[in-house]
């Protein structure tokens, strides 16, 4: 409002100071071009309802203003460099020309007040710019076509749809390096191959167990497990097959031959063992696939959160990505939310049950956490998330792709780590119990050289010892009389009620 207000009056005056003779252009940009319009009447300027009404038409809106000059744009990378300029309010070469062969000598109205600045100092051109003259700008955008000539809808539609498109990946500053999407949909996609793999590889060991009930125990690995099942296929010809290029170790496969000999499973036969096989192959290919894709994800967070994936390691880095839509989005979130993403449901029961609120989330399976002890991963889980925010903004709003700040982040979480382990260390060994008992003995020994020499020995005293609780009663009788008296009266009172 400010803005607007100081604007329109510093126009106001320039019209009062403008010269008669100085006639006022008005600058309109259009997708083909830029335009200069000459103002015929000034005077309607003061009057906003009477603009409204004079661009109603084509024929009233040529009686206020006509076209000046008009440059055309040779091409869409013109367009686009123009129109960015523009909306950064700078003088592009193109308009620079453009004034200074049509505008100088003359008072300059837009819509822009800094582009009008700087068009001043530059250039020279006094400009305008107020509310009166935004009303006439809306006159002009109603009635353009008729009033540049030679322009229809079907011509300015596509051109005005290719330039803003072209200018929305410009202010995007497009890079496919910079596209969280991919990282989103790929740490879904593992997640889901996971649980597909193990479902798979379990439907594999329980189906062929039946035949070779033995081999879940010898092979733990399940793509192992699977490979072996399609090299070996019937238990009696194991003993044939030469099972080194499924990388198992030789006293493995010696144990395995034995098994098959002596095995217990039943007979299966070939039309079942084929089925058996590939789902197998599915398995395999699948533990191939997944391991493609994790180094595929691991080279796009390196590229797109290089300082968040040193602190917490591609997978955990990922999800934090995924779990708040895009990186910008999780830049937006302070450290206390990335501590405790992905625990929501712990959290709002917590805070529902009136109990303690979940220390850490998604973050819970970052390295650094895991090499903390029991006691200290709130701690240290709460170090890592400051840190985390602060390399999320860095890598979504920066523009170095190295990881510096990952990596003095990560240092400095160890050190706070190896902090709390050397103070638990100390404690345990006694070093800070070790200190207080020498500063408690050195205090007692002062007091005891201090009592030496200026107060005389102490002598005996009696009636501190220990005694019998009547014994005790008697010495405080002696010492206050009355007091037996008034629990004898508070007695009587409490016989009479």
């Amino acid at each position: 409002r400010t803005e607007v207000w100081s604007s329109t009056i510093s126009g106001q005056q320039a019209l009062r100071t403008r010269q008669p003779s100085q006639t006022m252009l008005l600058l309109f940009e259009t997708p083909a071009g830029y335009a200069l319009f000459k103002v015929k009447d000034e005077g309607i300027l003061e009057n906003v309802e009477d603009l409204e009404k004079a661009f109603s038409s084509s024929e009233k809106a040529q009686n206020i203003v006509s076209l000046a000059a008009f440059s055309k744009f040779d091409n869409t990378s013109d367009a686009l460099a123009a129109t960015a300029a523009m909306v950064d309010s700078k003088i592009g070469k193109d308009l620079k020309k453009f004034l200074k062969k049509h505008a100088i000598g003359e008072t300059l109205a837009l819509a822009d007040a800094k582009l009008g600045g700087l068009i001043k100092d530059k250039l020279g051109i006094s400009c305008i710019s107020n509310s009166g003259i935004m009303e006439l700008m809306r006159g002009v955008r109603r009635q353009v076509n008729e009033l540049i000539g030679g322009l229809t809808d079907a011509d300015v539609a596509p051109m005005a749809l290719g330039l803003s498109h072209s200018l929305s990946r410009y202010k995007l500053k497009f890079s496919p390096d910079k596209v969280d999407t991919m990282v989103v949909q790929a740490i879904g996609l593992l997640d889901e191959l996971d649980k597909e793999l193990n479902t798979y590889a379990m439907r594999v060991r329980e189906w062929y167990g039946w035949h070779f009930p033995e081999l879940t125990k010898i092979i733990q690995d399940n793509m192992l497990y699977a490979k072996v099942v399609v090299q070996v296929g019937d238990r009696a010809t194991a003993a044939q097959h030469d099972l080194s290029s499924t990388g198992l170790d030789e006293e493995v496969e010696q144990e395995l031959k034995d098994a098959a000999i002596i095995s217990m499973g039943t007979e299966i036969s070939h039309d079942d063992l084929y089925n058996i096989q590939q789902l197998a192959e599915q398995v395999i290919s699948l533990s191939e696939y997944r391991i493609q894709l994790f180094d595929y994800l691991k080279s796009r967070m390196h590229a797109i959160a290089p300082n968040l994936t040193v602190l917490v390691g591609e997978l955990v880095g990922a999800r934090l990505i995924s779990h708040a839509g895009s990186l910008i989005n999780l830049a937006k979130h302070p450290a206390s939310t990335v501590q405790i993403l992905g625990a929501e449901k712990a959290l709002f029961r917590a805070l529902k049950t009136k109990h303690e609120t979940p220390k850490y989330g998604l973050i819970y399976h970052a390295s650094l956490i895991g090499q903390a002890a029991p006691k200290f991963k709130g701690k240290i889980s709460r170090v890592l998330a400051a840190k985390c925010a602060l390399s999320i903004r860095v890598d979504a709003l920066g523009e170095s792709s190295e990881a510096s700040i990952g990596i003095d982040s990560r240092e400095k979480v160890e050190a706070r780590l190896r902090q709390l382990e050397g103070k638990t260390l100390g404690d345990a060994c006694g070093v800070a119990s070790l200190k207080e008992t020498t500063k408690k003995s050195g205090n007692i020994r002062a007091e005891k050289h201090t009592a030496a020499i200026l107060s005389s020995p102490k002598s005996y005293n009696p009636d501190a010892d220990a005694k019998q609780k009547s014994e005790k009663k008697k010495r405080r009788e002696k010492a206050d009389p009355g007091e037996k008296t008034v629990k004898k009266q508070r007695k009587e009172k409490k016989a009479k009620r």
